[in-house]
This record gives structure tokens, sequence and C-alpha cells, in this order.
């Protein structure tokens, strides 16, 4: 079918799961790409060599997740174009999302030389490792292009409701990187050259396998007519929604890097301890991720439908398992946290410093289950405005929270990040039905209304 018409976007308790589960293995297999990297050169035996590539990992990281917006606006466009039926915008949305991928990749590739000067100033490693790190990261940044190509096609198959497809290419991009770092590191002996080397063919890959499967899925954006894919008014649409996501991505690493940065001020001890306790909060993030990914297609699809019984079905289910995880999950970490804690670290001090803030790390995932659950279903909705200054209030919260309790210290630092978590969920909450009324307020019938 191609155009607007209305169908009927099944949402169910089965189909949620169905979505999310194959997400949440996907975003437990995202670390892996710098892990490989480490584990592999961890194995020369080279601690300024093995030092360079963490740093090189945490710096990609930074500069390649600014871009997620690429995935999760990707993500909502091709969403609501499946819910109205019109495969001829599902193509169309690729397309124009993987120019804009490409160009950003190449004015990253153009502005190497500052960014990486930049991050070698702030990272103030040794002469040894900076200089290890120099020859990762003008390698692998040649690979911008095709690691944000590979966010969009990501994008495009979690908008159709193909976690399935989603999880296996991100599986394949791991191993291509474990099989070519392996041969050129071990083999070939190229050093950190052949870990930049490695992960960057396997990106490249990446984009050759997903363009392969979008392709047997009937999608083909090379179809695309120039004019349709620059039209004016729809490319500005699409980097509104990128630019906005983006400063909310960008806000959101400010959080969580000043909570790592005041960590460090404390000590080492303190900066070790929350390290560990961190985890806690990214394991229960992974699959909070997932019910969000599914909210986002369900949504999004639901509301390309002009369904509004189906979209609030998505939010109230997607938030159902969101806050019903959250909760089990804080309970697991309440009871097992100790064994995790001495499992992650042998140093006693350490160990016996996390147990003593264990409680609010444990919280995370009970406390921030609805800002995830919202996350999915502003981007689904394509709410990125909303979504962008929601975030920029929760972090002015953040900042007000941490300069009143700053003198409890480390236990005054995890309440800010809870109160950032919650004020997140609340303030999209409370959002939220003047939104849907707004998105849905044309062709509510007089039975939605009533």
């Amino acid at each position: 079918m191609d155009g607007s018409a209305s169908m009927r976007i099944e949402v169910s308790h089965k189909r949620v799961l169905a979505l999310a589960l194959p997400m949440t293995l996907s975003h437990v297999t995202t670390p892996l790409l710098g892990l490989v990297d480490a584990t592999v050169i961890g194995r020369l035996g080279e601690a300024h060599l093995l030092g360079a590539v963490a740093l090189g990992a945490v710096v990609f990281d930074f500069v390649f997740w600014s871009f997620g917006s690429l995935r999760m606006a990707t993500a909502g466009l091709t969403a609501q174009a499946v819910g109205a039926g019109n495969r001829h915008e599902i193509d169309t949305t690729l397309a124009r999302a993987l120019v804009v991928a490409i160009v950003a990749g190449l004015i990253l590739i153009a502005l190497q030389w500052p960014i990486g000067m930049a991050t070698f100033s702030l990272a103030g490693a040794s002469e040894n490792v900076t200089s290890a790190l120099s020859i990762y990261f003008f390698l692998r940044i040649w690979a911008a292009p095709f690691t944000l190509a590979n966010y969009v096609i990501l994008g495009s198959t979690l908008g159709r409701g193909r976690t399935d497809l989603g999880l296996l290419l991100q599986v394949a991009i791991n191993v291509a990187n474990i099989i070519l770092t392996s041969v050129l590191v071990l083999v070939f002996e190229f050093g950190v050259a052949g870990a930049a080397i490695g992960t960057a063919l396997a990106e490249v890959i990446g984009v050759g396998l997903g363009i392969v499967v979008l392709r047997r899925i009937g999608s083909n954006p090379f179809a695309v007519a120039r004019s349709e894919v620059l039209n004016r008014a729809a490319m500005f649409q699409t980097l509104a929604i990128n630019r906005d996501i983006m400063i909310r991505n960008v806000a959101l690493i400010l959080a969580f890097s000043i909570f790592t940065a005041l960590g460090a001020r404390a000590g080492d001890v303190t900066l070790a301890a929350n390290a560990v306790l961190y985890n806690l909060f990214l394991i229960g993030g992974y699959f909070l991720d997932g019910f969000a990914t599914a909210a986002e297609t369900l949504c999004g699809q639901s509301l390309g439908a002009r369904d509004e019984r189906s979209f609030r079905r998505a939010v109230s289910l997607s938030l159902g398992w969101c806050f019903g995880f959250g909760l089990a999950a804080s309970a697991i970490f309440l009871v097992g946290g100790d064994w995790f804690i001495d499992f992650v670290t042998t140093n006693p001090d350490v160990r016996a410093y996390a147990k003593q803030y264990l409680i609010f790390a444990a919280a995370t995932p009970f406390v921030g289950a609805f800002a995830f659950a919202y996350d999915g279903i502003y981007a689904g909705a394509t709410w990125t405005q909303a979504m962008r200054n929601l975030m920029l209030i929760a972090l002015a919260a953040y900042s007000l929270v941490l300069l009143s309790v700053g003198s409890l210290g480390n236990a005054g630092l995890w309440i800010a990040l809870l109160a950032f978590l919650g004020t997140r969920g609340i303030g999209q909450a409370l959002l939220s039905q003047r939104l849907t009324r707004q998105a849905f307020g044309a062709s509510r019938t007089p039975a939605m209304a009533a």
C-alpha cells in the first residue's frame, strides 16, 4: 500500500517482547567494538598500547554516540511511514538519512585534526600513550561515514519493526571486528594500527551487509529520485529532528561526564567504586533500552496510521514493562550487588566503599524506568523538540541538586543522578498527554474524544 490510509497497528505484550528482546541483545553487543580492540591489543603485553586503545574507544563512543540521533530520527520517521502504509516514504527517509550520515561523517574526517588535538589534550595521557592513541584515532576516524550510515540502517530496520535484523547486523559487525582485528594485530603484527583498521573495516562490512539485507526485504534507497531526497522542506525536517536529538544526547553525555569527573576529584577509591557501581546502571539500561526501542517502533507506527487507540496502548504497555523490569532489576541488584562488586574488583577498599553506596546504584533502573520508556515514545512520535527541552530542564535540575547536596559527598553525587533520571521521566509524563492530544487532535473520533 502506498499512501496515507489508516490501518490498525497490532500492540500486545507478545509484540512488545518480540521487539524488545532482540534489541536488548543488540545493545549488549554494542560495547564489544572497543572491548575486542582492547582484548586483542592486551595480548601484546604493552601497557601504553592497551591504554591508547581504551582511550580511543572512549573517544569514539563519545564522538559517534553524539550522532546517535541518526538512529533515533530514522527509526521514528520510518515507523510513521510504515504505519501510514507509505512504502516509498520508507525508502525516501532512508535515502535522506544516509545522505546526512555521509555528509556528517565527511565533516568529521575534515575536522579530524582539531578534534584529535583537543582529545589528546583533554586526555592528558603519557607521551607513549598519546603517540599510540594518535595512530588509532587518525586511522579509525576514516570509518566515520560508514559508522554513521550503520546508525541509519539500524534505525530503518527498527522503524520497520525488524529488531531481529538489527540484532543480526550488530552481531555481524562484531564478528567481522573480532576476525579482522585478531588477524591484523596477532598475525600481521600491525599493532594499534591493526586494531583501528580492523574496527573500521568491520563498519564498512556492516554497511554493505545492511544494504543487502534491506534490499532483500524490498527496500531500495538508491532508486529514490535525487529531487525527493534533497527536498528542502523534508531535509530541513530531518536535520531539525537530528539537531534536537543531538542536543539531547550531548546533554545526557554531559550529565554522566560530570558524574564521573566529580567522582574522580573525590579520589581514586571513589572513582573506582563509582565505576563498578555505574556498571549496574548500564546493565539495567541495556534491558530498558530494549523496551524503549519497542515503544519507539509501536508508537511511531501507530502515529503514522493515525491509530490513537493503539498508540495509547503502546504507551501503556511500554511504561508497564519498563516499570516492572526496573523494579525487578533494582531488587536483583540489591540482593546480588555485593557479589557483583566482589566479582568486578578484588581491591578491599574499593569493595567496601562501593557496598556503602550500592543502594543508590541499585535504585537507578527503578527511578529511571519511565525516562527510558518515554525516550522511546517521544522518539517514535518524533516529539524531539520537547525531548530536547525536557532533557535540558533535567540537566539544570541535576546541577541544582549537585549544588544543594554537595556537602554529602559521594552520596550527594548519587542523589543528584537519581534526581536527573527521575526529573526526565516526570517531565515527559506530564507533557505526554498534551502532545498526544495535539498529535491526534485532527483525526480523533467522537468515541476517542469522549
